[in-house]
């Protein structure tokens, strides 16, 4: 996979029929589905089923199951993503052809042409400030479009055209797509180095960063000062003379949160913007989740919307999926799902766990334990944070590490697993255990699982299969009851 170059590109409505290459994936389902509701004649391929496709068929997609060059039919534009291979028989075919092919973010910088464009980009943290940023948009009367890297947990999906001129999109820095946006408004939730197999040095990762943020179309700079990466980037564009609205926990910060206290599943604080401050309750818990909804609150200011709006609107966020959700409570066992995957995430998410674990057993007077259960996800990240991955692990009291999911990368000699497991070993970890095989997880978690035990699966691969797997073990106990 390479860096992409921006690219000339027209309007929505004059590039279809469209088809989609793995249009179940998490970024592609979501702009697919806005082409079909456009009325643009949309059809989408993807090597296996899943939720996604079959909701885009629901949507009006013309979906297939596996890839054949006849199935982008009269298509005049194929849309693919950094994943796809170049010898992808229906890639092959569009190629033949000379038909129009567009990678994703081309074909979502399409749809928001003549909007307010508002991008959040970061190594951490994205989706859940789109999902934020659009949720509380929709509540406050708004009505944005918006596309977000993962379903939201209310609808089950990840994108909506609506009728207002605020277009929220999630940017992915991995192969600088977010340069290909109209942006207006560009949200930068942290810089951390990620993805070096594209970018090559952490210097020029972040470069892409300020790239992004001083394009020619964007106005003001929404960006966390918590982070020492972003940081360094707001003081760099504030002394350049560009308008910059900063927010986290920092005494500096334009939109700051403090007293933090949990509030039942969630979390409470103080917001301060300006002369304006109030309380901020949320339905998710953790300082990054305060951290994303200062962003968000951020946006929603910039486009008008009043402090108790912003505030008011951001409490009736529910979470999107695969962001600390809660698979199953039966037998005295909680099991949640994340889709963490970088090491800071990985933190972000098992602090939250642990603060979840000790309430529970404050609340049960049982001695629960907090179980992580991590996949790697690509050889090159697990070569890249092997070390930095087993010292987060250090957080749980057992460490259930999987192999790795290569995802579109091909495998690496010597890269397994296993570099996660001595490094967790050797960095102090409680317990340590290594499950080669996903499907071996579920028995595996359960043969160890006990009453006020938190497991939680880590990971933006498959492992995501292994906790519904779980708890249909779980409720198989004499003692199971689901709450």
């Amino acid at each position: 996979m390479m860096l992409l170059d921006p690219i000339e590109i027209v309007p929505a409505d004059q590039v279809g029929p469209v088809h989609f290459i793995a249009a179940g994936g998490s970024g592609m389902s979501g702009i697919a589905r806005l082409y079909s509701e456009l009325g643009i004649r949309t059809s989408g391929s993807d090597q296996s089923d899943s939720t996604a496709l079959q909701g885009l068929a629901r949507a009006g997609v013309s979906t297939y199951v596996g890839h054949s060059a006849d199935q982008i039919g009269d298509a005049n534009t194929v849309v693919i993503s950094s994943a796809i291979r170049e010898d992808n028989v229906e890639l092959v075919e569009a190629r033949r052809r000379g038909l129009r092919v567009w990678h994703r973010s081309a074909a979502l910088a399409a749809l928001m042409l003549g909007k307010r464009a508002i991008a959040v980009a970061g190594t951490h943290g994205k989706t859940t400030t789109t999902a934020m940023t659009a949720v509380m948009l929709s509540e406050a009367g708004v009505d944005p479009s918006y596309v977000i890297g993962g379903p939201l947990s209310t609808t089950g999906v990840s994108s909506a055209a609506g009728s207002g001129d605020a277009f929220v999109v999630e940017a992915d820095e991995s192969d600088a797509s977010f340069l290909q946006y109209p942006t207006e408004i560009a949200v930068i939730t942290n810089i951390e180095a990620d993805h070096l197999v594209n970018w090559g040095t952490p210097e020029k990762y972040a470069a892409g960063f300020r790239t992004f943020a001083t394009q020619p179309n964007v106005r003001r700079v929404v960006i966390n000062v918590d982070d020492h990466g972003s940081r360094a980037l707001a003081e760099e564009l504030i002394s350049d003379g560009h308008d910059v609205i900063r927010y986290g926990e920092a005494e500096d910060a334009d939109v700051r949160f403090t007293d933090v206290v949990a509030h039942g599943g969630g979390v409470k604080a103080t917001l301060t913007y300006g002369d304006e401050q109030g309380p901020i309750i949320l339905q998710v818990p953790g300082n990054h989740n305060l951290a994303n909804a200062c962003a968000a609150y951020a946006v929603g200011r910039l486009l008008g919307l009043t402090h108790d709006q912003a505030v008011d609107a951001l409490g009736r966020f529910e979470g999107t999926l695969r962001r600390f959700q809660l698979i199953t409570d039966t037998a005295g066992i909680r099991v949640y799902d994340d889709y963490a995957h970088h090491p800071t995430e990985i933190r972000a998410a098992l602090t939250a766990a642990r603060r979840a674990t000790a309430a529970g057993n404050e609340a049960t007077g049982l001695a629960g334990r907090l179980i992580a259960c991590f996949q790697p996800h690509l050889y090159t990240r697990t070569v890249d944070f092997a070390d930095e991955f087993g010292e987060v692990m250090t957080l749980a009291d057992v460490a259930v590490i999987n192999d790795v999911c290569g995802a579109r990368e091909d495998p690496i000699p010597g890269v397994t697993g296993e570099l996660v497991v001595d490094a967790a070993r050797k960095a102090g970890a409680e317990e340590v255990v290594y499950v080669k095989e996903k499907y071996d997880l579920p028995a595996a978690l359960n043969d160890m699982a006990q009453p006020g035990d938190l497991i939680i699966t880590l990971g933006c691969g498959d492992v995501t299969i292994v906790g519904p797997l779980l708890a249909d073990l779980l409720k198989q106990r004499p003692d199971a009851k689901v709450s």
